[in-house]
């Protein structure tokens, strides 16, 4: 009679424990604002993600930046290009002070030809739900810079974005300024982009 009681007992810590580990699970992943504040403790084993160029001498790393304990740890993204024996070439950090007034990356992709690592980024805080800024980071420059300036300021309508060609990037875009929902298509070459872009923002 004891072994059938240890027997249940040990079924129902353990699906206690699944519940339980599903749940913290829960609370450190999915870009979400949480009902309560997690523990300090929570969340220790934060989830990255790597992008390797094509002609694998270099990758891109999207670490979550992990500010508050009132969102999962995925909220906001910081961005580092490295080779691929380790050095690191740059960062960018879209984080926020508070965890909740940045962003996070949505897609990330390396161009054909390696020279540009491109992503979309979209708010931690739901601000202005409709933008979704690209930027470009490119090796020869060694440099992020934004894609709207590119297309003289106008902003990205959706996170989605296509290559074509070894160095062309095709995004959404307004018809005219502040018709988000009249979107068009623009292409940027990003090598004749960059040139363009004298001298480049710093």
């Amino acid at each position: 009679m004891s072994k059938v009681i240890s027997l249940s007992m040990l079924l129902v810590l353990a699906s206690v424990t699944a519940r339980s580990g599903f749940a913290d699970y829960a609370r450190c992943t999915g870009h979400r604002l949480l009902a309560a504040p997690r523990s300090e403790s929570s969340c220790t084993r934060l989830k990255f993600e790597i992008y390797t160029s094509p002609d694998k001498t270099v990758h891109a790393v999207v670490y979550p930046s992990d500010v508050s304990l009132n969102t999962t740890p995925d909220m906001e993204s910081r961005v580092v290009i490295r080779s691929s024996n380790g050095e690191t070439f740059a960062s960018q950090d879209y984080s926020s002070s508070r965890g909740m007034n940045g962003h996070y990356v949505y897609e990330a992709k390396w161009s054909p030809d390696s020279n540009y690592f491109v992503f979309s980024l979209t708010s931690s805080g739901g601000h202005s739900p409709w933008s979704f800024p690209i930027w470009i980071y490119g090796r020869k420059e060694n440099q992020f810079v934004r894609f709207s300036d590119m297309t003289n300021g106008a902003p990205t309508l959706s996170g989605d974005f296509q290559f074509s060609g070894p160095h062309t990037v095709a995004a959404t875009t307004w018809k005219e300024p502040g018709a988000i929902e009249a979107k068009v298509p623009v292409s940027v070459d990003l090598e004749d982009g960059f040139k363009k872009l004298t001298p480049l923002p710093k």
